[in-house]
């Protein structure tokens, strides 16, 4: 009896600390809402495309009006929108089914951590629109939203870094087939976080 008391005690004692030191209430659901919204936008920029007289698939490094441009930088906006909110509304809910915070001193160093390179990227891939540099975009968002990944890994679940990996490997795989990164950006943000989302939440559901 005294020795099951003793291993109880270890296994709350464990639980307890690894509460402090990693938020563990992300939401397998946020990654699946992320990913459909990452489709959807996809095709609505390809649709989009069409509408202008460019055939993506001809893989041609087509260079886009300013207006254009416009556009699919504020479809982006819209898609990391629907991406954060989703995130924050199945976390949130989860962390009150839990009887955890969701604002704490962990919280706060998963979100420096993940913003360093995130900012980075997004400082890195503004110089690359103004640049006119278009194909180089979405190779460099994947490969810095990767390095954000496993970066923020350490205050998370350790399951992170995995699909911080496969985002890194999917934006180096993207420069060597600069045109089409529609293709890889759908896959990366899309393909990617619904099967994340989906094994995450059987996993920690």
């Amino acid at each position: 009896m005294e020795t099951k008391n003793y291993h109880e005690d270890l296994s709350h004692i464990r639980s307890m600390m690894e509460r402090s030191s990693r938020f563990i209430s992300l939401s397998g659901l946020s990654g699946v809402v992320a990913g459909l919204a990452a489709l959807i936008g996809a095709v609505y920029v390809y649709l989009v495309l069409e509408r202008e007289g460019i055939n993506y698939f001809e893989g041609n490094r087509n260079f886009f009006a300013p207006a254009l441009v416009k556009e699919l930088t504020l479809i982006g906006i819209v898609i990391l929108v629907v991406a954060i909110l989703s995130g924050y509304i199945f976390t949130a809910h989860k962390s009150k089914k839990k009887g955890l915070r969701i604002w704490d001193a962990t919280t706060k160093r998963l979100l420096i951590t993940f913003a360093v390179p995130l900012v980075t990227g997004g400082i890195f891939c503004l110089a690359l629109l103004s640049s006119h540099l278009f194909v180089w975009i979405a190779p460099a968002t994947l490969v810095f939203y990767g390095l954000a990944l496993v970066s923020a890994e350490r205050y998370t679940l350790p399951d992170v870094k995995y699909l911080g990996y496969c985002e890194i490997i999917l934006g180096l795989l993207a420069l060597f087939f600069l045109g089409w990164g529609l293709v890889f950006w759908a896959v990366g943000f899309g393909v990617l976080h619904i099967v994340y989302g989906l094994i995450m939440h059987k996993k920690y559901k």
